[in-house]
């Protein structure tokens, strides 16, 4: 939301409340998804949730994602057309990844976010900014955006590794356990790096750019193997 907030080329103030209500349900309606076909590995990773501590069904958990599924295109259709095809394009990812297993693959997985977060934000600017298209600065910030979410969201899976052997998931970590550190602890700073040029940042937020990239990075170097 902060992202479509600082990006989205025009801002309308009423249109906020409107905007954090769709980007919520759609959170919400892939977390539901999500959980529904990862009950065994949050046995083990996050035995706090809801479906994997009982609280809800798998088959309830599923029968709400389809509801919600519903629910969301047509709050989307009330926004235009474009943030309907947002939605609809999102349900797709949705399903591709929990449905037909691609998240069980190091590379699909990765893209699968990557195009998910893109949605969320997409479909955030488009409602915030009450128009049917973005400028030339939103969509580059989008397409940045996207690239280190397709570059870096593996790195979420370093704490999963337990619960993703057990369900049978490739990800990246269990794949190249050596190669994908390696890796994450180059592709941060060099991230930072290019964002600073790209988008030629001054020294406060290019020091900020810096600190982050190497935070995460130390982060990762606190993980047990």
């Amino acid at each position: 939301m902060i992202f479509a907030t600082v990006v989205a080329p025009h801002h309308n103030s009423l249109a906020l409340p409107c905007s954090l209500c769709w980007l919520w349900f759609h959170l919400f309606q892939c977390d539901v998804s999500n959980q529904s076909y990862s009950v065994h590995e949050d046995v083990v990773n996050k035995p706090w949730r809801p479906v994997s501590s009982g609280r809800i069904s798998v088959e309830d958990s599923r029968a709400l994602r389809w509801g919600l599924m519903v629910f969301c295109l047509g709050l989307s259709s009330l926004f235009g057309l474009n943030v309907l095809i947002t939605s609809a394009v999102l349900t797709v990812l949705m399903i591709v990844h929990d449905d037909f297993h691609l998240s069980h693959h190091p590379i699909f997985k990765n893209l699968c976010n990557a195009g998910g977060y893109l949605t969320f934000e997409l479909g955030s600017m488009l409602i915030l900014s009450g128009e049917s298209s973005l400028d030339r600065i939103s969509i580059t910030a989008l397409c940045c955006s996207a690239l280190v979410i397709l570059v870096t969201i593996h790195a979420q899976d370093f704490a999963d590794a337990n619960g993703d052997r057990r369900s049978g998931r490739r990800t990246l970590l269990i794949v190249a356990p050596e190669g994908s550190r390696i890796y994450m602890l180059c592709v941060l700073p060099l991230l930072s790096f290019a964002l600073i040029f790209f988008w030629n940042l001054g020294p406060l937020c290019s020091s900020s750019f810096c600190f982050h990239g190497l935070l995460g990075r130390n982060s990762l170097l606190s993980l047990p193997r």
